[in-house]
């Protein structure tokens, strides 16, 4: 997720030092032209260590957090330098989806009804009265821990199995598609902006398993209660400088928030707009960190049409895998990767990083882009013995 920014500061002349986990630098070759720090683990304080000790080694003239558990480590650097950053406020807010729904109600956003609760067990009567509701921790991602709790039984058995992780959030279930909005953000002003259509697995665990670039809300009405929402939000949030991802469902009474994000959306999306628009999304955000000019950069149409797409199987052991050389030879399919082969076992699909892999396609209308994920998903057969 971090090479891209690496290529393109090196393409602007500027010199890079980074902040990476001792696993990850002794699994793989290092840049020779990157100065690392390197972290013990993945946690959000281990982060801090590793920022503080480069920034005081030298002040940088950009500090750009790209990965959830960089944020407020990358916000804590940029306030104390007065560098460009989302700003504090909505760093701390990003990273915990209780504080985004106790505070963004104050600012009109439209959000489900919620409940805060210490544990799962304080939350069993809340449940009970307004089924079917969203369990969801605090800070994970990728889908992690967030079910769909529809009938009482189902109340009863989760609050059994999930009563010991602490404070939890429950909120109530909105129905209908899902979104999300990608913005490039400077000092408050929206200078580019892109809506992701989603399509996820079925309740309960929602893993997302495609997405598709560039869409467009025909509703005139509809796409004006999207705009407020997504003002709303940047409002709430003090949102200054940097890169939004906000996820929405449109339900019977218009757009709702699920959350937002100051950071780099997860599955290859960055990658994705940047083909649907022609640009380098990547060096629009070291640019903005860097206080550098975008010019002409940003673009407000697609040139083309580009869409992720996550292969998966039923649990078990998969015994073959076949379509990949035929998915990778077709024109619209930029890249097919899988994570998983013959001989691996797969679980229940419970997160986005369960998946297989993914395939990443550009073509030059939306139709054609349908077309393709089609093929990919009619070529690609994996066999598993349960």
């Amino acid at each position: 997720m971090g090479r891209p920014y690496v290529d393109a500061a090196q393409r602007l002349g500027v010199r890079v030092r980074a902040v990476e986990s001792e696993a990850l630098l002794a699994a793989g070759p290092a840049d020779p032209d990157v100065t690392y720090y390197p972290v013990p683990n993945g946690l959000d304080e281990s982060w801090q260590q590793g920022v503080t000790r480069a920034i005081t080694e030298r002040t940088p003239d950009g500090v750009l957090a790209f990965a959830e558990a960089h944020v407020l480590a990358g916000a804590l650097a940029q306030e104390r330098l007065g560098l460009p950053g989302p700003s504090l406020h909505a760093a701390v807010i990003s990273r915990n989806k209780a504080l985004q729904r106790t505070g963004f109600g104050a600012y009109g956003v439209p959000q489900p009804g919620f409940l805060l609760a210490p544990d799962l067990g304080s939350a069993r009567e809340w449940m009970a009265e307004r089924l079917p509701v969203v369990v969801k921790p605090l800070t994970l991602g990728g889908s992690e821990g967030v079910e769909l709790v529809t009938t009482p039984a189902e109340a009863d058995e989760i609050v059994v199995r999930r009563g010991g992780e602490g404070k939890i959030l429950v909120e109530e279930a909105v129905q209908g598609p899902e979104y999300s909005w990608e913005a490039l953000v400077h000092e408050g002003e929206v200078l580019f902006r892109n809506v992701t259509e989603k399509e996820t697995t079925a309740p309960p665990f929602f893993v997302e398993l495609s997405h598709r670039i560039g869409h467009r809300f025909t509703d005139p009405a509809l796409a004006a209660q999207v705009d407020a929402l997504t003002s709303g939000v940047l409002r709430a949030l003090n949102m200054r400088t940097g890169l939004v991802h906000l996820e929405f469902r449109v339900g019977v009474d218009g757009p709702v928030l699920m959350e937002v994000a100051v950071r780099t959306p997860g599955d290859f999306l960055a990658e994705a707009v940047g083909l649907t628009y022609g640009f380098d999304l990547h060096e629009a955000v070291v640019r903005l960190a860097l206080g550098l000019p975008l010019g002409d950069r940003v673009p407000t149409e697609p040139v083309a049409y580009a869409a992720t797409y996550f292969p998966t199987c039923a649990a078990g052991t998969i015994t073959a895998v076949d379509g990949v050389q035929e998915i990778a030879a077709h024109p619209d399919v930029v890249r097919i990767r899988l994570r998983k082969g013959p001989g691996d076992v797969v679980g229940r699909l419970t997160s986005s990083s369960q998946r297989l892999g993914h395939v990443l396609v550009r073509a030059g209308s939306p139709e054609e882009r349908e077309d393709a994920l089609k093929f990919v998903a009619d070529r690609l057969r994996i066999e598993v013995t349960p």
